[in-house]
């Protein structure tokens, strides 16, 4: 499930060229905060999945409930009270 949640987040990505010395800058809309730049696209790109795992991760170690993204949701377990 983490697979999928994380190739539909990717697949949902929106690319743009700006103008800066990484000119490729991409976001991930549903996910807010989730973005990236790079020299090229495919550099924005890798950088763009690092920053989404990134947050993926940080999210769930906060366990804040993460947004649907094109209909696939990652649902957590329920934690249980030490």
């Amino acid at each position: 499930m983490l697979t999928e949640y994380l190739a539909a987040a990717l697949e949902s990505a929106h690319f743009e060229l700006i103008d800066d010395p990484e000119p490729y800058y991409g976001h991930i809309a549903a996910l807010h905060g989730v973005w990236a730049t790079g020299s090229t696209l495919e550099e924005c790109r890798r950088n763009l999945a690092s920053a989404l795992e990134d947050w993926v991760l940080f999210s769930i170690a906060r366990g804040q409930e993460l947004p649907a993204v094109s209909g696939v949701r990652l649902e957590l377990p329920q934690r249980v009270p030490a």
